[in-house]
This record gives C-alpha cells, sequence and structure tokens, in this order.
C-alpha cells in the first residue's frame, strides 16, 4: 500500500507522485483510488488501490539501480523484429512490462529504425512514450532534471 508523497511507476505512463487517496463511487460501487500526478506532464490518473499488483504499479527504481541501469544502457541489445505489426506488438509487450531494460530495448530499436528508415506515426508516438517512461523514473531516481536525462538517453543512443 502506497502513501500520499510516494513515488511510484505506471508502466505505460511513467514515474508520478502519489498526490491523494480518494473514494469514488463508479457504476454505484465506491472503491479506493491513488491520484497519480505524472512527472512529466500535468496529468493525473486515478488508480484503483486493488489494482496496482495486476497494472504494475511499482515503486521507483533507488538511485543506484539508475545509476546500474545507465552504466549497462550501451549493452541493452535492440530487436529487429521484421513486419511493423509483430514490431508494435513485441514493443508495446516491452513497454507494459514496466521493466526499465525493456523500455530501454524499445526506445533503442525505434531510434535506430528512425535513423535508419524513418518510423510510421504510431511508432514515433511509441517512441516519444517509451522515453518518457524512462526519463520520468530517472528523474526521480537521480533527481535530475527532464533535459539533462535526455540527454543522456541522447548520449547513449547514439554510441
Amino acid at each position: 500500500m502506497y502513501q500520499i508523497g510516494d513515488k511510484v511507476v505506471h508502466p505505460l505512463h511513467g514515474a508520478g507522485v502519489i498526490a491523494d487517496i480518494v473514494e469514488r463511487t463508479i457504476d454505484g460501487a465506491p472503491a479506493t483510488y491513488y491520484a497519480l500526478r505524472l512527472a512529466l506532464d500535468d496529468t493525473q490518473l486515478f488508480i484503483p488501490m486493488d489494482a496496482c499488483e495486476k497494472l504494475g504499479i511499482r515503486p521507483v527504481c533507488s538511485r543506484a539501480q539508475a545509476q546500474a541501469f545507465l552504466q549497462r544502457l550501451d549493452d541493452i541489445a535492440r530487436s529487429e523484429s521484421k513486419g511493423w505489426n509483430q514490431r508494435y506488438r513485441e514493443n508495446m509487450l516491452h513497454i507494459r512490462s514496466g521493466d526499465l531494460d525493456e523500455v530501454a530495448q524499445v526506445v533503442k530499436s525505434l531510434a535506430a529504425r528512425d535513423r535508419e528508415r524513418g518510423l510510421s506515426t504510431g511508432e514515433r508516438k511509441m517512441l516519444l512514450s517509451a522515453r518518457q517512461i524512462l526519463e520520468s523514473e530517472l528523474c526521480f531516481a537521480l533527481d535530475c532534471s527532464p533535459q539533462e536525462i535526455a540527454q543522456v538517453i541522447n548520449q547513449h543512443l547514439e554510441a
């Protein structure tokens, strides 16, 4: 169970802070929700408390884990799926996992594909979303600005 002020990660939206715990009645059923304020934009998500585990909500990684992640970022392999449909499905599975390494694999694969051939609108949106997920968690874990983290990620993508 999380408390107000806890920093957590939503696999599809990135990191945020639990801003409030609220009672809501939806379809006649009362439930308790976390109000999650996302780090990189002014969006607020309402997450049912009893669905956090199912949704993959987890605490933000530690500073040491984030530093170790950045050290191994160059070694994370990119995937080479053939068709865009298969590539899209695989990338969504990686993003939904909520694992930093898997999200980084999506970012590296799509960034390389963008440099080589360009991306479709859907893949470009997926790349931006995956980068936001990485950047938001690393901002919290390393106590850096989004611009600093974006710069670090860009350096690893160009290497």
